[in-house]
């Protein structure tokens, strides 16, 4: 505790004694007479004239008080002190009213809901009838003073404003609390229930009180209101019946709770289920790919080395081919010199050369039927690489699909196994993913038929292209190894 506290308590301990004993001194009077009492320190209050015990409430009430200076609180405390030392409490007589209730509070029947009554409300007598303040007028002053009422209804008999109305309080603790803040506060000004009922003149004052079983049985508007709207209940009653529907919903919730959490364990093992199949899928499609991608990297590999041999081979044959064609030319000069060349010579020399310009147009023809027979199956293994492709890409798909089934499968047995508790949300969900499966099953079956059908497509163009193939190298005069170089040739660039 900080040091200014400490003085404050110690200054309040300090003023309080010096006004005790002012008290004890009889500087300032307290009772007025056997029954009434006065507050010395309230001179200016509207209300001047107290029960002991109302006094005794008002003393305790501002010498707690937050809100008020030190002296003040100082004050009221050294009163209560001097009140319940020097006071003679139990020759006080007690005040007797037909309508004052002795059982304790938790034993008495209150209304409920909540409900006050408000008696002695201002009536003229207009147009042949009583009339009154509206209820929205008297509800709304009541919530000024913190009181939250719901409604305020007025009672109207035959001739009009009964002057008496029903005041609704929140059916909740909160709303009982207004209520006895309510009763308390009439009860303060001597406007009380049997201030109400045992008081000759009633002046211009609203008398107020909470409505408890003998309100609720009386033969009159009073009476039949609240046992239209209410029904009689003992607090310790109503906190049984709370208690008992809390515990109710607990034990509800708790239930629902276990449902829910064993839905839930359920819901993890088929998750953990399709977690697993999926990763081994995808592992399966990634050694499948890697296995793919090496083969490809082979036979690229293959196919560039055999190349590179008939590359050399062929050149090694053009060189050949021109080192011929050199020597012939040189021979021919020769035999231009030589003037006693005979015919015979002539010709044969002649015909060697025709033999060679044939080798060589034939070698320019063949290098030309290369290039085309490279390019076609250039673009023949473009297609086929694109139909593989988009073979993978069905095979995904199809991989995906069946996912996705085992997963609705699985979902929907979650959702049986849910539905048995008769939840109408769960059964129309169920019913959905039912008729989802179904039409995945079914564009399953479609994917199949049709990645079926592009196999046996697939296989029927390969065959279509292998004839093809053999007859174009039956009728070419193309060597069978600078074939087979063009079509590696067409192979490693269409990849």
């Amino acid at each position: 505790m900080s040091k200014s506290q400490d003085f404050s308590d110690s200054e309040l301990e300090d003023y309080k004694y010096r006004y005790y004993e002012d008290l004890k001194k009889g500087r300032h009077t307290v009772k007025v007479s056997n029954s009434v009492y006065r507050c010395p320190f309230c001179p200016g209050k509207r209300k001047q004239d107290y029960l002991f015990k109302e006094l005794l409430q008002h003393a305790s009430g501002l010498g707690s008080s937050s809100g008020r200076d030190v002296k003040e609180k100082a004050k009221h405390l050294g009163l209560e002190r001097y009140m319940r030392r020097h006071l003679d409490v139990k020759g006080q007589p007690a005040p007797s009213t037909k309508v004052e209730c002795s059982r304790p509070e938790h034993d008495q029947l209150f209304v409920w809901p909540w409900m006050g009554i408000v008696a002695n409300i201002r009536t003229e007598w207009k147009d042949g009838r009583h009339v009154g303040e509206s209820g929205s007028k008297l509800r709304d002053d009541l919530a000024r003073k913190g009181f939250n009422p719901l409604r305020v209804h007025p009672l109207w008999s035959r001739l009009g404003h009964s002057g008496l109305a029903i005041v609704e309080f929140d059916k909740d603790w909160a709303g009982f609390n207004n209520a006895m803040s309510f009763e308390k506060s009439f009860e303060v000004d001597h406007c009380g229930k049997r201030d109400y009922y045992g008081t000759g003149k009633l002046g211009d004052k609203l008398y107020g009180w909470v409505a408890r079983d003998d309100d609720y049985n009386l033969k009159s508007l009073v009476g039949d209101h609240l046992r239209r709207n209410g029904d009689l209940k003992t607090v310790s009653g109503k906190q049984a019946e709370d208690q008992r529907k809390a515990t109710t919903l607990v034990s509800k919730l708790t239930n629902t709770l276990e449902v829910k959490s064993m839905c839930l364990k359920e819901m993890q093992c088929k998750y953990n289920e399709t977690n697993a199949s999926l990763n081994k899928v995808m592992e399966l499609k990634e050694a499948m790919l890697k296995s793919y991608n090496d083969e490809i990297r082979r036979m690229q590999h293959d196919a560039h080395d055999h190349f590179q041999k008939i590359f050399l081979e062929h050149e090694k044959v053009t060189h050949h081919l021109e080192a011929q064609k050199m020597e012939l030319q040189k021979r021919e000069k020769q035999l231009q010199q030589r003037e006693a060349q005979n015919e015979t010579e002539r010709q044969k020399l002649y015909h060697e050369k025709k033999m060679n310009e044939r080798a060589t147009l034939e070698q320019k023809k063949a290098d030309e039927q290369v290039l085309q027979l490279a390019e076609q199956q250039k673009k023949e293994k473009e297609k086929l690489h694109k139909k593989i492709i988009e073979l993978e890409r069905k095979l995904d798909a199809k991989q995906a699909l069946e996912l996705e089934i085992e997963r609705m499968r699985g979902a929907l047995q979650v959702m049986k196994h849910m539905g048995e508790d008769g939840d109408v949300d769960v059964k129309k969900k169920m019913e959905e993913i039912r008729v989802d499966l179904k039409d995945k099953e079914e564009e399953w079956e479609g994917m199949e038929e049709l990645n079926q059908a592009l196999i046996v497509k697939e296989r029927k163009s390969n065959d279509e292209l292998q004839d093809a193939r053999k007859e174009l190298i039956s009728n070419s005069c193309i060597p069978s190894s600078l074939l087979l170089c063009c079509t590696q040739y067409t192979f490693i660039h269409s990849d």
